[in-house]
This record gives structure tokens, C-alpha cells and sequence, in this order.
């Protein structure tokens, strides 16, 4: 396991899904936050898509153009994100999931962990 507290766990998980959403999609979010939850890890992204994506979003055709565009990105990518962040987290990722809401502009990145990090986390802090 790791020897970094939750919070700097966090902070680099964002830092990594940042720089992926800028070398992947093409462009860096306005927002990012990420929690740990015991051995879930959310990312929750705002203003992650571009102009163009923002013109196309209006309607439901282009709407589904981009959800498609990016989940094929998202796949093709994903087994390098997963890595990113289990060589952050010190712990192997046994699921990684993705979803956006064009609505309100927000995407939401769950990855699980193989352990609890919290637990690590309180154990680190205690030597």
C-alpha cells in the first residue's frame, strides 16, 4: 500500500485524470474533485467539453455523437488510466467506469479498488 494520506491520494488521482482527459479528449476540465470512499474511488468532472461539443450538445443527435465519440476514447484509453491510478493508489483497480450528463456538463469516473484505501490510509497514518 501506499505511504500518502487520503488526501494526497486524491489530489494526484486528479492531477493523472486531468492530464488524461487533456492527452485523450482533447481538452483539460474547468473542475475536477476526487473522493475515496473506502475502496471506491469518484472522480467527478465540470466543464469538460469543448465549444464544439458544447454547439453540438443543443440537440439530441449531437448529444449522442458525442457520448459515443467519448465513451470510444474512454474504452480505448482505459486500460492506461487504470494503471495511472493503481500505481498511485498502490492498490490494483478491479473495475473503472465512466459516464457524462450533458445536461448539467458533469462526468463521473468510479474506479474500485482491490482494497480498502481508507484502511491504508489510517494505518499509514499511525506509524
Amino acid at each position: 500500500m501506499c505511504a500518502m494520506s487520503k488526501g494526497q491520494i486524491e489530489a494526484k488521482v486528479s492531477e493523472a485524470v486531468s492530464r488524461f482527459e487533456i492527452e485523450y479528449m482533447g481538452r483539460g476540465p474547468k473542475q475536477i474533485r476526487t473522493m475515496i470512499i473506502q475502496d471506491m474511488i469518484i472522480i467527478r468532472i465540470k466543464g469538460f467539453l469543448s465549444p464544439s461539443e458544447q454547439k453540438l450538445a443543443e440537440n439530441g443527435q449531437g448529444r449522442d455523437l458525442i457520448r459515443q465519440m467519448r465513451s470510444m476514447l474512454f474504452e480505448t484509453a482505459r486500460d492506461q488510466l487504470s494503471v495511472t491510478i493503481s500505481q498511485i493508489t498502490g492498490s490494483a483497480l478491479t473495475g473503472l467506469y465512466s459516464d457524462i450528463n450533458m445536461t448539467n456538463g458533469e462526468k463521473i469516473i468510479v474506479a474500485t479498488a482491490a482494497d480498502n484505501l481508507e484502511a491504508a490510509d489510517i494505518s499509514d497514518n499511525s506509524r
